[in-house]
């Protein structure tokens, strides 16, 4: 027997799950089918969604709007060609509906057709009369395209329709961070502000333009301002605290990150703050104990595991500190940072086989840094792997083709090896570009023994009288 649903005084959802559960059949009006279809989509309920659909349409055969959510779910479920062919039969019967447009702007979306995505919601926009979320896709669908200038326009308009729209606020904020123009987000949240003063995302997104800027007082100001609007905001406070480590202010800094973990639970991010805060203070204890409390929190946050390693290496405990560098390396292997650290504290312990590895390691995975191949350098020469140490200045130069240190170690290597003609070549190579021979120290400190030779006086007279 089928009930209207006027009959039952309970909301829509509830009504189609006792149906769900019983024999009985209820009669809804299709807009109650929407709302019951929107309600399952928006909590992941596909499964849900779907019955609803087909019930729906048992009960509504005809309804346009139950068949666009069908669409819907089949796009979800990248069911694309049915999609299509219920569009193209649902177009037939209503041309001016946008919402089959938008449908179809999906539908390429998912296709990675960006492009064909926006001619279809620019249609769907001369056909609504509600424009907004619209221009939400609109901008979703730039940012796709790396079109960040018309992404940040659309949703701009968006902003302008519900100054509430704080997904659309951070859309735009991000579209200016990206494009680097931090005036032009300054600019446009101080806008903001003079309508919704007391709004703390957008104190809270000032803030950290001001922090870019290195305006360091001014993003002080902000971030009071995002408290004041609402003193439980997390971000505000961890932003603030950032701040306050800028200025030298490391005890004001530890405060605003305690106020983070006394509001919620407490963070792996806001314990590794507190103990670099402690570190600069220079008490070690509490730094060691907040460093510790990191990894703690979070094991697999590798920063925590990278900072106890430097409090070892600063105090020479390199067989702790090579300990920690390993945690850090199992956790992210990939990351040139841990084994340019790894490196060093195997020079350290005069393990330079294994700083070999290391240094070979973050070169493999992109650490370029002149540093790190003169470092590299030097290890394959304490190895007595003197074309090893050549043969890494060589790559070196590919990147730094006028570094003086890499010139002037390339000769001493050459002279360690004897091979007093190339020697020649790229002593001659680096006094070109060291004209005044003002930088001829960098070698003479490393390779003493050859200061007072003929063969280096020789070719400073010969490179002067040139």
């Amino acid at each position: 027997m089928a009930l209207e649903s006027s009959e039952r005084p309970d909301r829509p959802i509830t009504k189609f799950e006792s149906m769900l559960k019983t024999d009985d059949v209820y009669f809804f009006d299709s807009e109650d089918f929407e709302d019951i279809i929107h309600h399952y989509l928006n909590n992941g309920k596909i499964s849900l969604a779907k019955k609803g659909i087909k019930i729906g349409l048992q009960q509504h055969p005809d309804c346009i709007e139950l068949k666009l959510l069908q669409v819907e779910v089949m796009v979800f479920e990248n069911n694309l060609p049915a999609a299509e062919n219920l569009l193209d039969e649902l177009q037939s019967l209503d041309a001016n509906n946008e919402e089959i447009y938008i449908q179809r702007a999906n539908i390429y979306s998912k296709k990675d057709n960006h492009e064909k995505a926006v001619i279809f919601l620019q249609q769907a926009l001369e056909l609504s009369e509600d424009c907004v979320d619209i221009y939400a896709l609109l901008g979703m669908e730039y940012l796709f395209m790396d079109d960040f200038k018309l992404a940040k326009e659309n949703f701009m308009k968006c902003v302008a329709f519900d100054e509430q729209d704080y997904s659309s606020l951070y859309n735009v904020i991000y579209c200016f961070e990206y494009l680097e123009d931090y005036d032009g987000a300054i600019t446009y949240l101080n806008e903001y502000l003079e309508d919704n003063p007391y709004c703390e995302v957008a104190w809270h997104q000032l803030g950290k333009q001001y922090y870019c800027k290195r305006m360091f007082q001014e993003a002080l100001a902000a971030f009071d301002f995002a408290i004041i609007s609402d003193d439980s905001f997390l971000g505000a406070y961890f932003e603030k605290g950032k701040v306050l480590e800028k200025l030298g202010k490391y005890t004001e800094a530890i405060e605003n990150y305690e106020t983070t973990i006394s509001i919620e639970d407490p963070t792996s991010h806001a314990f590794l703050r507190i103990g670099k805060c402690y570190e600069k203070l220079k008490n070690h204890e509490m730094a060691k104990y907040y460093f510790y409390q990191t990894v703690h929190e979070d094991p697999l946050l590798d920063k925590g595991w990278l900072a106890i390693t430097n409090f070892y290496y600063s105090r020479k405990n390199y067989d702790k500190a090579l300990y920690y560098v390993n945690k850090a390396i199992n956790i992210d292997s990939e990351n040139p940072d841990y084994w340019t650290k790894c490196a060093k504290i195997y020079v350290a312990l005069k393990d330079y086989d294994q700083a070999d590895f290391a240094y070979k390691q973050a070169v493999d995975l992109g650490s370029y840094e002149l540093e790190t191949w003169l470092k590299w350098a030097e290890v394959a020469q304490n190895k007595g792997d003197i074309e090893g140490a050549l043969q890494i200045l060589k790559q070196a130069k590919e990147f730094y083709p006028n570094s003086l240190k890499i010139l002037y170690m390339s000769v001493g290597f050459l002279l360690l090896s004897n091979d007093t003609i190339n020697a020649r070549i790229a002593l001659l190579d680096a006094l070109k570009l060291d004209k005044a021979t003002k930088k001829l120290h960098l070698f003479q400190d490393q390779f003493p023994e050859f200061c007072d030779s003929e063969w280096l006086k020789g070719i400073l007279s010969d490179s002067k009288k040139a």
